[in-house]
């Protein structure tokens, strides 16, 4: 049986702005990436804490230590410069996997800076 599970999120990461007029996705610190083990174009979902509002679209990879988390293209209607959001990943498992598995969790700061970093226990 397979199982879809949370891979990693990056939790209450801060838009810094946001770009109504590029091509779709969102743009985000390569070291978040990195510490998330989010592949550029890879599928994220956006949860925003600010306004409730929630949406699908892809990463790509932003300048190393910036601190950039940019909305791009249609999904700038649903996330603001200042809004907190989370950005989650999921990957589906077969059995023999998920006794292995751990979840990365990344807390950013409020400069979007890691915080903490965690590998999650079974």
């Amino acid at each position: 049986m397979l199982k879809t599970m949370m891979k990693s999120k990056i939790h209450r990461a801060r838009v810094t702005e946001s770009n109504l007029d590029y091509e779709g996705s969102i743009t985000i610190d390569e070291a978040l990436m990195e510490a998330a083990d989010i592949l550029p174009y890879e599928q994220v979902q956006i949860y925003n804490v600010t306004n409730g509002e929630r949406f699908t679209t892809y990463a790509i990879k932003g300048e190393k230590n910036s601190g950039i988390i940019c909305i791009n293209g249609a999904a700038a209607h649903k996330a603001k410069k200042g809004d907190i959001i989370i950005i989650v990943t999921y990957a589906t498992y077969d059995e023999k996997e998920l006794a292995t598995f751990k979840p990365k969790k990344v807390y950013a700061d409020e400069n979007n800076r890691i915080k903490e970093h965690l590998r999650l226990v079974n």
